[in-house]
């Protein structure tokens, strides 16, 4: 067990820094209540420094990501005159300059964070906006799944190759990729000790590279969890059946972009991007997120949700409580969950998104909200 931790966190862009002060001080109070000793670092970052400094952020700054034991990010997209700002004017994306290139793609690839794990969880109270109206339509306990996303190829490697007529874009899926990503999922359903299934999630009826990583997937289940149930799925399907019938999965994992496309669409019956987070998990380093972007519209106005980035200190707390056998930090974790799940059962203080605007709360009052219960339940 670790006497100290050591925290990057990395505010960004738009509604980033509103949403990560929110959970920094959701992570400050677990320090107190559990006696855990965060040492948090603050890093300005994303489009808005690039912006200012065409760097996207200080000199030193990836290798503090390194040095991190976790890293929480808020969000990276910056508008200026209502453009995004990508990279130096005149020069297209993507290449190594784009903000947000090196806080997301660059410290997934550098630091080797190969799975991308996004919980998929309804929780009681929750409702979700369908026809443009809150209304509940899945049932909690028959939504919860997770969904892991190989994170360092297929077509997000940041490579695109010019062609006479136009541009293009390889997918690249490797074996050593495709096992350690499988394994994860694997392991994690045994963890899970749910259904014991795992979903392999791929075109792999008309894309060559995702039939790879379906006979992979399939070699190191059969090989090695033997006690697993495999289920394959492509990815079309799929995205009808875990809104039709959620209640179906336990794990699924798949290729990058896959991963990417059927973990937000879960999102909707979780009641939206305001509640969704991401681990970007490797075996020595992971970084924890929302994910709902840096919603420029919203920024500067208190009234983003904060939920998913508490999530994402929820999800570190786990995380490195596992990985360093610290049960302060699992009970932490436990705790912030539980604060969640109550501030969101009594259906009160929470943010536009998940109680429409005449009855919102500000993005800092339902942070606060969620420190009161944290108390009540330590």
């Amino acid at each position: 067990m670790k006497q100290s931790y050591y925290i990057v966190a990395l505010p960004g862009d738009g509604i980033g820094p509103e949403v990560l002060s929110a959970a920094l001080r959701v992570l400050n109070l677990a320090s107190e209540l559990f006696q855990i000793d965060f040492r948090v670092e603050e890093i300005e970052c994303g489009g808005h420094y690039y912006a200012e400094h065409e760097i996207e952020w200080p000199e030193g700054s990836f290798e503090k990501c390194e040095a991190a034991d976790a890293i929480l990010l808020g969000a990276v997209g910056h508008e200026v005159d209502g453009k995004t700002v990508f990279t130096k004017p005149g020069k297209p994306y993507p290449e190594p300059q784009l903000a947000g290139f090196a806080q997301v793609i660059a410290n997934r690839q550098k630091l080797d964070l190969y799975a991308n794990v996004r919980p998929v969880k309804l929780y009681p109270g929750v409702k979700h906006k369908i026809h443009g109206e809150l209304k509940q339509v899945w049932e909690p306990g028959k939504v919860d799944y997770v969904v892991i996303r190989e994170n360092t190829e297929d077509a997000y490697t940041g490579e695109t190759n010019e062609i006479p007529d136009g541009r293009v874009t390889p997918i690249r899926i490797t074996r050593r990729a495709t096992e350690r990503v499988v394994r994860y999922a694997f392991n994690l359903a045994r963890r899970r000790n749910r259904q014991l299934k795992v979903t392999c999630v791929d075109k792999s009826n008309i894309i060559g590279a995702h039939r790879f990583f379906r006979d992979v997937f399939r070699e190191v289940g059969q090989r090695e969890f033997p006690d697993l149930k495999l289920d394959y799925a492509y990815v079309d399907a799929f995205c009808q059946w875990q809104i039709r019938n959620p209640e179906w999965y336990d794990v699924a994992v798949g290729p990058n972009l896959v991963g990417d496309i059927v973990s937000d669409n879960g999102a909707t019956t979780a009641g939206g991007l305001g509640l969704a987070v991401g681990g970007n998990i490797g075996d020595e380093h992971a970084m924890f997120e929302p994910i709902h972007g840096s919603a420029p519209k919203h920024a500067g106005k208190d009234k983003a949700n904060p939920l998913a980035a508490i999530l994402s200190v929820q999800m570190m707390l786990d995380w490195l409580g596992t990985r360093h056998d610290d049960e302060r930090l699992l009970r932490a974790a436990q705790k912030v969950e539980a604060a969640v799940a109550e501030l969101l059962s009594e259906g009160k203080t929470l943010t536009y998104d998940l109680i429409g605007e005449e009855k919102a709360s500000r993005c800092s009052e339902v942070g606060r909200a969620v420190e009161e219960k944290l108390r009540m339940l330590a």
